[in-house]
């Protein structure tokens, strides 16, 4: 359906319904299989895929029944091209985030060009990929929210600028992400030491008097 995504004239009625369709009746036995095997089978949404945001992703998710072996693999990189919001993306999506590519990418819109980026090469795109720290994605913050959620995976490098050589960004990119990966606590901060409840205590402070029965 990726062809029809912006299309002129506009695409027949039942066009995208029965594209997803087919697409549910394809994938359905290999989910099925992903299922006996015990694994989960996780979608890179981006442009150029039928299954490229949160909306077409839904809908592909609703033909397959909540399948629990549909899951997702989240690479902010390619949300940052669309103008997607990638860290509400997590609060959506989270109970299916299975897979983290950790790319680095930047959107500058011109007068020129915006998001299809006009036809030119990576490198004089308004939207690029750039190695780790080079880019506009907000990594401390998808660390925290992924960290918030139990995200218990890994989180793999992806490498693919259009300036920096890939030596240097391996280099660069392997203690980045191990700056930001972050240790869940064990309990609240301010948990009083995870003393035992005083029920006495807590009547004392609303002013509640207890009676025996």
């Amino acid at each position: 359906a990726w062809p029809y995504l912006y299309p002129w004239p506009q695409r027949p009625a039942g066009l995208v319904e029965t594209a997803f369709g087919e697409l549910a009746k394809r994938w359905l036995p290999l989910l099925d299989f992903f299922e006996e095997q015990g694994v989960d089978l996780c979608y890179e949404i981006h442009p150029g895929e039928d299954l490229h945001d949160g909306s077409s992703f839904e809908m592909f998710l609703d033909l397959v029944k909540g399948h629990k072996r549909c899951n997702l693999l989240y690479d902010p990189s390619h949300f940052i091209l669309q103008g997607l919001d990638y860290l509400e993306y997590i609060d959506l999506y989270h109970d299916r985030i299975k897979m983290f590519h950790v790319k680095d990418a930047e959107f500058r819109p011109t007068g020129r060009q915006g998001v299809y980026g006009g036809f030119q090469s990576w490198a004089n795109r308004a939207g690029r990929f750039r190695s780790l720290g080079d880019g506009q994605v907000d990594f401390k913050a998808i660390f925290s929210k992924l960290t918030q959620y139990g995200f218990d995976g890994w989180a793999v490098m992806e490498w693919e600028c259009c300036i920096k050589s890939s030596a240097q960004g391996a280099r660069e990119g392997a203690p980045f992400i191990q700056s930001c990966i972050i240790q869940a606590v064990e309990k609240a901060f301010d948990d009083f030491a995870g003393a035992a409840t005083d029920q006495q205590m807590l009547d004392n402070l609303l002013g509640i008097g207890r009676k025996d029965a």
